[in-house]
């Protein structure tokens, strides 16, 4: 009898555990590239022409946080800050993106914890897909970097070449993808080069392998977390020719309506797989749209379409059009459906609402800006309570938001769109913005002389979460570099 009870003993544990691996959600976190907050149909309905019935569909499931911003107003230090929880403007990485030889060193340093590493010691079976840009480089069988030029959309990498220290270095249990849109037509399996395809097969492949890895992984019974992060809207502009004149206001319009068809696709495999309701799913973007790419000037005055919504700018810049965004997270067994969270909240945030999930803690040195959402999806928690954000441009200018306030630290809109800081210093416009954003979203009327209190104490705010090396109490990381908030030597 002894021994019977011992094997049964065995069982139970075996089984419970099993049971609660099961309980752990399936996480799947979708980021668009460049998808403006107006491009949402269910955003943005007065003043936005693009169908998105499938985004649309996905906020009445879930919950729609309509103050989310990127980390920054472009792409690199957004998906950054994304994976391991920390604002990239504490790295190396002082203002744009990866280009050139920067490229090719990997941003997140291979010591530094990610969210895919977070959720492996939780059982989770981890998965990144589509653009990576956040470095790696290519190798020879012999392990020789290959010193490569980038054409026509082509890194110039061989198939057969090695990455060394891309995804699955970081993290992920497999990856397929490229690494930045620039070299698209380079495909990546796991670390090795697999395929030169046309840019405009790249959004439907991605489709496909999203839902056959659901499909896959959906039969182990173990959780799994899917990083999908799709090429589209970003240039190159190139819809299939399924999708081609379907929005009627042009290319833009189109690829929009492509991105959310598969975004309808990865649900439609949740749905067909019967993993709905138990599987966390955020959808976002990098930043706002790119109107140089999107001729955004055209969409408005043509066609009416205001791809920002009714926020000032877009991809690049301060302003909220540079780097408020999308943010709808659907999990039917805990959010509440077609419900709207005002909390001011940052893409940061995954790490740390991650780590609560999976009853994790975090190591000091990790997440530094990260915090978590959980209890604001279990509407648990006041928007109030929540934290302050750090906003940055892809020149590198700061701003900062607290409550009501915004603080801008440079004079124009710290990236593409007019006035640049150049041309505001050029038209006499004052070094600082302040900005009531509950009253003025539009960011028209800077009242930075009416409240020099809020400046000050909105200056001192910044300079400690900058100086400290951390937002979130509790933990000892410094930057990697000197940061200068006030951009001094320019």
């Amino acid at each position: 009898m002894k021994v019977n009870f011992n094997i049964f003993l065995l069982l139970f544990v075996l089984v419970a555990g099993n049971t609660s691996a099961q309980k752990s959600p399936n996480i799947i976190y979708i980021i668009c590239d460049d998808l403006g907050y107006g491009d949402v149909q269910f955003l943005n309905p007065k003043r936005g022409k693009i169908s998105t019935p499938n985004i649309d569909k996905l906020a009445t499931q879930g919950m729609t946080f309509t103050d989310a911003h990127a980390g920054s107003s472009v792409c690199t230090p957004t998906r950054y800050g994304v994976l391991t929880g920390r604002y990239a403007w504490r790295t190396q990485l002082q203002s744009g993106v990866l280009r050139g030889g920067r490229e090719f060193e990997p941003l997140i340093d291979k010591d530094r914890l990610t969210v895919p590493a977070l959720l492996k010691k939780a059982g989770y079976s981890t998965a990144c897909m589509g653009k990576w840009h956040l470095g790696f480089k290519f190798e020879d069988e012999d392990g020789k970097e290959l010193v490569l030029q980038t054409n026509k959309y082509s890194s110039g990498a061989p198939i057969g070449a090695i990455v060394p220290n891309g995804p699955i270095n970081r993290g992920f249990d497999t990856y397929f993808g490229f690494h930045h849109s620039a070299t698209m037509r380079t495909v990546i399996k796991n670390d090795r080069v697999i395929d030169d395809i046309p840019t405009i097969a790249m959004l439907g492949l991605l489709g496909d392998n999203a839902s056959e890895y659901i499909a896959n992984v959906s039969k182990k019974g173990n959780p799994f977390f899917l990083y999908l992060a799709l090429n589209s809207p970003h240039s190159p502009v190139v819809p299939s020719a399924k999708w081609q004149g379907k929005s009627g206001i042009g290319p833009y319009g189109d690829f929009v309506m492509e991105t959310d068809h598969t975004i309808g696709r990865v649900m439609k495999a949740l749905e067909e797989h019967g993993i709905t309701d138990n599987t966390l799913v955020f959808l976002t973007s990098d930043n706002g749209c790119s109107y140089p790419v999107a001729k955004g000037k055209k969409l408005e005055t043509v066609y009416g379409h205001y791809a920002s919504a009714q926020f000032r700018g877009s991809k690049s810049d301060i302003w909220e059009g540079g780097h408020r965004v999308p943010f709808i997270v659907s999990w039917p067994e805990k959010v509440s459906p077609n419900s709207r969270n005002n909390a001011l909240i940052c893409l940061t945030s995954l790490m740390a609402t991650c780590a609560e999930i999976t009853g994790q803690a975090l190591p000091k040195n990790a997440g530094e800006d990260s915090q978590s959402i959980l209890p604001l999806l279990l509407s648990k928690k006041n928007a109030d309570e929540h934290q302050v954000v750090v906003h940055h441009s892809i020149e590198g200018k700061f701003s900062i938001r607290k409550g009501e306030w915004k603080m801008n630290l440079c004079p124009g809109s710290g990236g593409w769109t007019y006035p640049k800081d150049t041309e505001a210093k050029e038209l006499f416009l004052p070094e600082i913005q302040l900005y009531n954003i509950e009253k003025d979203e539009s960011e028209t009327n800077n009242v930075f002389e009416s409240y020099p209190e809020i400046v000050k104490e909105l200056t001192n705010n910044l300079e400690k979460i900058v100086d400290k090396g951390h937002t979130v109490l509790g933990k000892t990381s410094k930057n990697d570099v000197h940061v200068d908030i006030f951009k001094k030597n320019e």
